[in-house]
């Protein structure tokens, strides 16, 4: 099983650090039409629907890696105290209760919104040129999808966490300053009272 977990991870991890070159084009869209407008003064006509389908496109495709790496909101200190079964219990209720429903209505209404878009050839109605509206509005059942698949993955390791009372491996590949911090201060006090002691 947890090979399969990991690799659900890993397509997680791809799928949001492919999306993430997004920003890259978001900003040189947004330094162009900031020169455009200011330096020669000719504004775009696409840089608004340009900066929001980039920005909602990225957004919502690194929900999924964001899942995985556990940088989703949550009370942590509340959630810290308890131990990792009641941990797995806490998170297991919530994806049943919360998630599951909420990423298969996201799927199915957001298919629902896609295909009335197509049906229509939607084009944005905020600028003249108007861009098509409906390749972008296909980003959110397929963000759903990808969430959701990365949410089997914890519901997985819930039941593991329940079963041995230990959470199984998650692929790490970045940490929150927080974390660093802590553990830094955490060896330094740990140095500390070692020097005292001695």
């Amino acid at each position: 099983m947890q090979p399969v977990l990991l690799a659900i991870d890993r397509f997680s991890a791809f799928v949001g650090k492919l999306f993430a070159w997004l920003i890259l084009a978001l900003t040189l869209a947004i330094c162009y039409e900031v020169f455009a407008r200011y330096l020669f003064r000719a504004p775009t006509s696409w840089a608004f629907d340009m900066s929001y389908i980039l920005y909602g496109t990225l957004f919502m495709m690194a929900g999924a890696y964001t899942l995985s790496r556990g940088g989703h909101v949550r009370a942590d200190f509340a959630y810290r105290l308890a131990s990792q079964r009641r941990q797995a219990l806490i998170d297991l209720s919530l994806y049943l209760l919360f998630f599951l429903p909420a990423m298969i209505g996201m799927m199915i209404y957001g298919w629902d919104f896609f295909l009335l878009s197509l049906a229509q050839n939607e084009q944005s109605s905020v600028s003249p040129d108007g861009p098509l509206i409906w390749p972008f509005k296909f980003i959110i059942p397929l963000a759903a999808a990808t969430v959701l698949l990365q949410g089997f993955a914890e519901i997985a390791r819930c039941v593991i966490c329940l079963r041995e009372g230990a959470w199984p491996q998650k692929l790490n590949d970045v940490e929150e300053m927080e974390v660093l911090a802590l553990e830094a201060a955490r060896r330094l006090y740990e140095a500390e009272q070692a020097e005292k002691s001695a």
